[in-house]
């Protein structure tokens, strides 16, 4: 898992991937807010990542944060109920983790779901996300 995780940056991460479990198949891309990102890929399971679903979390820049590996692909708030276990609108069981590791740039992304969270939009064009964070308004919102 370290290894995926190394590159520091998500294409490196992805590249990692390609060289050591051949073609991997992005099965999902989660933004929760605007600083956070997982993106979910399905590998032929070896060593380095146990599990044949490996969700890399990054940040807007793409650096990654931390890199699980699953049998199945979780619940997106399941997810983030494992992270966030207080926030009452994220609910459900993660599968087994198989594998997780977690990098540098980790920080407790409950921070980036609070109401007084930094963003980059201004009030009037942005909408609360279930859970927190904030996304740009759709039209007619």
């Amino acid at each position: 898992m370290a290894a995926i995780a190394q590159p520091g940056i998500l294409g490196g991460a992805l590249d990692h991937l390609l060289q050591t479990h051949g073609p991997y198949k992005l099965l999902d891309h989660w933004k929760q807010g605007e600083f956070h990102h997982d993106v979910v890929v399905e590998v032929a399971p070896l060593a380095d990542a146990p599990g044949a679903i490996v969700v890399i979390a990054t940040n807007c820049n793409g650096g990654v944060k931390e890199v699980l590996a699953f049998d199945v692909v979780p619940d997106r708030y399941a997810l983030w109920n494992a992270r966030c276990p207080d926030n009452a609108e994220f609910e459900g069981e993660l599968p087994p983790l198989k594998a997780g590791v977690r990098t540098w740039r980790h920080f407790d992304p409950c921070l980036l779901l609070v109401d007084d969270a930094r963003s980059e939009i201004k009030p009037e064009h942005r909408v609360r996300m279930r859970g927190g964070g904030w996304r740009m308004k759709d039209d007619g919102e």
